[in-house]
Order: C-alpha cells, then structure tokens, then sequence
C-alpha cells in the first residue's frame, strides 16, 4: 500500500454559529493528486484554509513528514487576489486603477516578486512559463485579473511549498490561460518530478487536469463521495432552482431609457506611460442591444468598461458619448452611475470588513461601495425582493466576507440589478459562481431583456455563460478592435 500523505479524520468547521464541514473523512496517499469539488457554499474553501492551518477545526488533520521538515509547508493560492500600497496598506478605491497618477503607490510585478523570492526571483523558471516577464515593470493596480491570477501562481512557487492548494485557480482565464495552467498543474503533478509540490485542486468538476486521479465531492458542508476520478458521480447536468416570474413582475421599468445611444465611441485611445491599452476604438451600442465583449487577459477590456462606467479619467480626453451625451458636457459620474448597473471581478476587495449582505445590495441603490444612508421603507422591500430572486434571503444579515465566493458573487449580482437599470454592465458575472447558479443567472438576464428594453455589454471567457439574448459581438486584442 502506497504510503500515507494526508489523513483527515472527522474534520469539522463552525463559523459565525454556522456549520461550514461536518465530520469530513479521507486520506491522500502517494501517487494521488486530489481535486476538492462541489456546489458553491459546500465548504471547499473552508477546507482548504483548514489544511493551511488559517482555520479552526475540531477533528484530526494529519501530514506525514515532508523532507527536513517535521510539518509541510502549505500554501493556498486564493481565489480572489488582493493588493497592498506601497505603505503596506490595502487602502486603494475601485477607480484609482484606471488613474495613472495613483499607480506610482502600487508595487510593481517584479517588485512583489523580489519581495518573495529575492535577486533570483526574475530568473525563475516561473516567470515565462507564466508570461509574467512582460509584465515586471507594471503595477499590480493595473493588472487584469487574469494576470493577478499568474502573479500569485508565481509568488507561490516561489516559496517552494510542500503542498500547494489552489482554490479555483481557472478562474478568471482566457482560453490559453487556462491550457497553460493545466500544463503547469500537469507537471507539478506528474509522477518524478522532484522537488514538486504536492497538488490539492479546489475547481469545479468540468476540466480537470489529467494529473487528478481522485476527487473528494462536498455536498453543504459533508462527504458526498471520495474516490479515483474515473468512479466520481459527476456526469448529472445542472438543474436551476425555478425562477419566480411573479417577483419579477414587481420590478419598475428602466429610469432614464430616453436615448438612442448607450455608448458611441470614436477613435478612443487609452495609454498609460508609454503602454498603449486601448488603440483607436470605434464602437456603437444601441439602445436595447446585447453586446458580447471578449479578449484575451490584457487585452483592454476592464479598461474599456471603465470609460462607460465613469471610472476612468480619461474618458474626457476621448470623443465619446454615453446616453447620447458627450463626456464632460455638464454630465456628473452619478448621472452616469445612476442609469448603470455594474460588476467585476474585483468590486469585493472594496467592501469594508463587517459590511452585511443586505448592505451590500442595499448600496446599488446609491452607486456606493458600501451603505452610508438610511433606506425608505419602498427600497427596503426592493432590497429583499432581490434577495429573493437570487434565492439569498437567508443570508441578509450575514458578513459579505464570512460567505463562499460563489455566495458574494450573487450577491453583487443582485447589487447590479437592483436598480432595473436601463444598462447593465457585467464583467465575468458567472466567475465563483457553481453551474446551477450560472445556468439560473442566465436564465434571469435573459428573462429580463425579455421584458424589459435593457441594453446589456456581457463579459465572459466561457460561451456557455453567455446568455442566449446576446446577439452582437466585440472582440479586443492587443488593445485593438478584431472584427470578424
């Protein structure tokens, strides 16, 4: 019998007075590389965390001795990547970075990686195989998502671990992102590779790496089933909860749909320093039209999102027009704001510790990071009813923070869409989201741009998240428009 890695025995997780694992049993042994699934909120994370030693639990987690060392070294690499200034501190707003001025108080990627890795770091391996080279000199304030995702990937390599967990690392890549992801973790994983950390994958059970021989499915909070991967009970398609179309009937129509053009864009050129972003764009998005916008990581997207959400200064230097209003023509950013629904992969780093779930929707109301006003008793009922739609009213007075990923992100979903705006941004909507609540998030959007005349630009990596309303096409390379 192989040797023994990993032994958990009835391990359990209580946060906040929940349970979070319950009684959670299996072993890794040599030769095995696991991979955590399950639904949104069935505990993967917490999992994770507790295997690092950052979490409480009762029960029993035991590793066999790695090396020289008698306890292994474990590092998660987060799902959700935050940034610190260079005073060490996280105090950075959603729109400080798309302002050029501030990124001078953002490390750099090579910076971080010396910080991690010292002189040699630059010289790693690493650096290529995660294309980070290009990108040494750039502040981690104006990366993509997707590059913040191979900067950690990097930071942890570095650290030489024993085991190396990743929480949903193929979250937020482009397609060869993820292919070159997937060869990573296929050979950190292969057989003989010395000096490799053990791998531990936390992802949805679609796409796995071949390096996975076995799979631990979580089902709220327990063992569903542990075993060789070829045995996993994870071939049934995904069944939505109903969608309620009588809440829906309560929804008031869009405010402030009396225009012909949501945006009109002419040569719009972004640069910072001497990194051009967007080059020379043209784009017209009608009144009632569904957009896909897509690119790979890098490609300016975010950026050009920033300009019709009014996040971005140097919307003024640029001809365009939202609303069928030239930019800085009189026009305030909660004019703008207000006919705008919004969210990104990155809104959660910006909500304050302590900030409760109903807060959190409650603030779509004002366009605010946060809830710094009293609700009338209309905008409370709103409030809930959005929690009802989205299937979170049990979680209202929860700390955003204590909830899985998949939970904040429905969560600021209903943020977006609480106000029926006659625009809705949505910038990856479905990432962190768990199939049965991306199959019924599409279901909504489709119904609303059924009902109502609401203009829609969707991002996404994946086709299958794309709702079945969306009709018209934008793709960016390079920072360039790719027609066709």
């Amino acid at each position: 019998m192989e040797q023994l890695l990993v032994s958990l025995q009835q391990v359990s997780i209580r946060l906040g007075g929940h349970t979070i694992l319950d009684n959670i049993s299996f072993n890794i042994r040599a030769g095995e590389q696991w991979a955590i699934t399950g639904a949104s909120g069935s505990g993967k994370t917490a999992l994770a965390h507790a295997l690092a030693g950052q979490l409480f639990y009762r029960g029993e987690i035991q590793f066999a001795p790695a090396g020289e060392h008698h306890t292994p070294r474990v590092i998660v690499v987060e799902q959700q990547h935050t940034f610190k200034n260079r005073s060490n501190t996280r105090d950075f707003y959603y729109q400080q970075r798309f302002n050029s001025a501030d990124a001078d108080n953002s490390l750099t990627v090579g910076e971080v990686l010396d910080e991690h890795g010292g002189p040699a770091a630059r010289a790693s391996e690493w650096i290529p195989a995660l294309h980070l080279a290009p990108l040494l000199n750039e502040p981690l304030l104006q990366l993509s998502n997707g590059e913040n995702k191979r900067l950690q990937l990097a930071v942890a390599l570095l650290e030489e671990p024993d085991w190396l967990v990743l929480d949903n690392p193929f979250t937020g890549l482009d397609t060869e992102g993820r292919k070159t992801l997937h060869g990573i973790i296929n050979t950190l994983g292969g057989a003989g590779r010395q000096g490799s950390p053990h791998i531990l994958l936390i992802s949805s059970p679609a796409g796995l790496p071949d390096c996975i021989t076995h799979i631990a499915l979580l089902d709220k909070g327990r063992l569903a089933w542990a075993g060789p991967k070829e045995e996993a009970p994870l071939h049934a398609a995904a069944v939505a909860p109903p969608l309620d179309l009588s809440l829906l009937q309560h929804l008031p129509a869009p405010a402030g749909d009396d225009f012909v053009y949501a945006v009109k864009m002419n040569h719009v050129t972004v640069r910072y320093g001497d990194r051009t972003i967007l080059d020379a764009i043209d784009w017209e998005v009608k009144k009632g039209e569904r957009w896909n916008l897509s690119g790979p990581n890098g490609a300016g997207k975010s950026t050009l999102l920033s300009l019709i959400t009014a996040d971005n200064p140097q919307a003024y230097a640029n001809p365009i027009w939202l609303f069928d209003q030239k930019r800085g023509s009189g026009e305030s950013i909660w004019d703008i704001k207000q006919k705008t629904g919004f969210v990104s992969p990155e809104l959660h780093v910006y909500f304050e510790q302590g900030t409760s779930c109903f807060e959190v929707v409650a603030s779509g109301l004002f366009d605010t990071i946060g809830l710094f006003r009293r609700l009338s008793n209309g905008q409370e009922e709103t409030v809930l009813l959005w929690l009802q739609l989205l299937h979170m009213a049990a979680l209202r007075d929860k700390q955003f923070h204590q909830l899985s990923a998949g939970e904040q992100r429905m969560l600021l979903l209903a943020r977006a869409l609480i106000k029926n705006p006659p625009l809705l941004i949505l910038d990856e909507p479905c990432q962190g989201l768990d199939d049965e609540q991306t199959v019924y998030f599409r279901q909504l959007i489709d119904r609303i741009c059924d009902v109502f005349p609401t203009t829609l630009i969707y991002v996404s990596h994946y086709q299958k998240d794309i709702p079945a309303c969306v009709n018209r096409f934008l793709r960016l390379e390079g920072g360039k428009r790719i027609d066709g």
